[in-house]
C-alpha cells in the first residue's frame, strides 16, 4: 500500500519548459540550441542547481561564455526573463490537495537553484509538502541515486510504500532502480491514470486541506 508521493517541482508542480521558452523568443533552431547550451543546458546551470554557485556567479559566468560566442544579447534576455516560465500548474496542485485529503504524505525532490527554491516556497502550494530535498542544499542532483536515498532516509520512508513523479524519464528510472515506483509525468490526466493504476483513489472534493 502506498503512503508517500514524492514530486519533482519543475515540470510537475510548476511549468518548466526551457526549450519552448527559447523557441518563443528566438524562432530559430540554431540560435535556440546554442543559447540552450549556454544557459539551461550548460555545466554552469548544473553547478547552480547543485549549489556550487550562486545566481550572481552563475549569470556572470554564462554571460562571459556568451560574449565569447557573440551571443550576449540572447543570453542576457534569457537570464532576465526565464523565471516567467515558472507558472504554478494548478491541475497538479488540485491533485496534490486531493492526495492530502486522502491521507497521503507529499514530498518534493528537485534539481533546483537556491533562489528559485526560496521563490517557490512562498507559493500557496508549498505548505502541502511534508518535507523534501533540493539539490542546491545537499550538493547532489537527480538521477544520482544518493539524493533519492537521502530523502528516503531523512523521512524514514519505506521504498515499497512510495511513488516518485518526475517529467524526466531518466529520473523516474533512477527511482525505479532503487525500488521506488516511478511515474513519468506527461500531464495531469496521465498522472491521475497512473495513480489509479497504483490503487490510489482521490477525493472528489475541491476543499483545500489544512497544511
Amino acid at each position: 500500500m502506498y503512503r508517500n508521493i514524492i514530486l519533482d517541482l519543475g515540470g510537475v508542480v510548476v511549468e518548466f519548459s526551457p526549450r519552448d521558452f527559447l523557441m518563443d523568443r528566438f524562432i530559430n533552431k540554431k540560435t535556440e540550441e546554442l543559447v540552450y547550451d549556454l544557459t539551461f543546458g550548460s555545466k554552469v546551470w548544473a553547478e547552480l542547481e547543485r549549489g556550487a554557485l550562486d545566481r550572481e556567479q552563475a549569470n556572470k559566468s554564462m554571460l562571459a561564455q556568451a560574449a565569447a560566442c557573440g551571443r550576449t544579447f540572447e543570453v542576457r534576455t534569457v537570464l532576465e526573463e526565464w523565471e516567467g516560465i515558472l507558472r504554478t500548474k494548478r491541475p497538479t496542485v488540485k491533485t496534490m490537495c486531493r492526495l492530502k485529503l486522502a491521507g497521503y504524505r507529499l514530498y518534493y525532490l528537485s534539481n533546483i537553484a537556491a533562489d528559485t527554491l526560496e521563490h517557490l516556497k512562498r507559493r500557496d502550494f508549498f505548505p502541502l509538502f511534508d518535507g523534501g530535498v533540493a539539490s542546491c542544499e545537499v550538493g547532489l542532483c537527480k538521477p544520482d541515486p544518493q539524493i533519492y536515498t537521502l530523502l528516503m532516509q531523512r523521512y524514514g520512508l519505506a521504498y515499497d510504500e512510495t511513488l516518485f513523479v518526475d517529467d524526466s524519464k531518466a529520473n523516474a528510472q533512477a527511482a525505479y532502480d532503487l525500488g521506488i515506483t516511478g511515474i513519468l509525468y506527461k500531464n495531469r490526466a496521465s498522472f491521475v491514470r497512473a495513480l489509479t493504476t497504483c490503487g490510489i483513489e482521490l477525493s472528489n472534493t475541491d476543499a483545500k486541506p489544512k497544511p
